[in-house]
């Protein structure tokens, strides 16, 4: 089993840089495959990125794709959500999350660990 934390949220203007950082604990993350959801108020929880267990396969959501980028530190045992030339629509609560499954899956359901979240505001 694996623990997830999320940091790195905040309130940034538009155009701007976050990162935000999943500390896992427990196992290692290379046990998994690992991605970000968000959530803005009102919406469903949606696909933002995955990364496979291996490192070497990522996957993003149209939205962000060409923006985001995610990556992982084996070392660290951390995975980062780069996000760049953010919006006003990125705004959410952003999710990290573990898969034991090998293939990337864009559903929610289909992982097994959450962290708590963390908030990304995007002003105008």
């Amino acid at each position: 089993q694996v623990q997830l934390t999320e940091s790195g949220g905040g309130l940034v203007q538009a155009g701007g840089s976050l990162r935000l950082s999943c500390a896992a604990s427990g196992r290692t993350v290379s046990w998994y495959t690992m991605g970000w959801f968000r959530q803005a108020p009102g919406k469903a929880r949606e696909f933002v990125a995955a990364i496979t267990k291996s490192g070497s396969s990522t996957y993003y959501a149209d939205s962000v794709k060409g923006r985001f980028t995610i990556s992982r530190d084996g070392a660290e045992n951390t995975v980062y959500l780069q996000m760049n030339s953010l919006k006003p629509e990125d705004t959410a609560v952003y999710y990290c999350t573990a898969r034991s499954g090998s293939v990337i899956n864009i559903a929610p359901s289909a992982y097994d660990y959450w962290g708590q979240g963390t908030q990304v505001t995007v002003s105008s």
